[in-house]
């Protein structure tokens, strides 16, 4: 009888720093190479944002929604 692991083809353990040297991968030098004023329009992604949690707002049941603000039902 064959243990699995024998049957399985083992990958080479690589570490990380040797993964990012292979890839070309440098280190971040500042927090400025992270911006990205091109992704989304805040406005847009604001207005969306709004509308889902009204619409999440308005799918809640009133005592659920009452439970969710640590109020008490009709006392």
């Amino acid at each position: 009888m064959t243990s699995s692991n024998a049957e399985r083809p083992t990958a080479e353990h690589v570490p990380a720093e040797e993964l990012a040297r292979r890839q070309g991968i440098r280190p971040i030098a500042s927090v400025d190479d992270l911006a990205r004023p091109d992704l989304f329009e805040l406005d847009e992604f604001l207005a969306d944002l709004y509308a889902s949690r009204r619409a999440g707002a308005a799918r809640a049941s009133p005592s659920s929604r009452q439970a969710a603000l640590g109020g008490a039902s009709g006392s």
